[in-house]
């Protein structure tokens, strides 16, 4: 039997919004990853600084894509009873291909690194992300 509560779609659609803001993400949509974004989305990275606003989070989005092409697989997202917290744990398959301020070199180096991000979700929409994985584990891979 299919459960058709609100809260069960609540659920349903969080997922189904965390999935597609991954998908853009895997396509370089940056456009459609800000439209699954509130107009004060807080972005919380890791070892790094909190950003509010669509203006920042597009600010670092060009960043990183000036710094890192990735693509996120293997992803699990997992939704709380009311659908207003998700959480998605993946993989990140990446390349290296213009060193960051603080951070090895880059020429193209390859990694590989689990990963995992909160969300807070309001009105249909990410009111907050909060990104982890293991900084050290990347410097590693990078380094040589």
């Amino acid at each position: 039997m299919s459960d058709n509560s609100p809260e069960s779609k609540a659920r349903q659609a969080t997922a189904a919004l965390i999935r597609s803001y991954y998908e853009a993400f895997n396509k370089g949509d940056d456009a459609a990853m800000l439209a699954a974004a509130a107009d004060d989305v807080i972005h919380d990275v890791n070892q790094g600084e909190r950003r509010q606003g669509k203006d920042k989070f597009n600010a670092f989005m060009a960043r990183m894509a000036h710094h890192y092409k990735e693509q996120l697989e293997d992803i699990a997202v997992m939704v709380n009873k009311d659908g207003t917290r998700a959480a998605a744990e993946f993989n990140v398959s990446g390349t290296y291909l213009n060193a960051e301020q603080g951070l090895p070199e880059a020429n193209g180096q390859t990694y590989k690194l689990p990963a995992g991000a909160f969300f807070a979700i309001r009105d249909g929409k990410i009111a907050r992300v909060t990104t982890y994985y293991n900084l050290t584990d990347w410097i590693a891979q990078v380094a040589t």
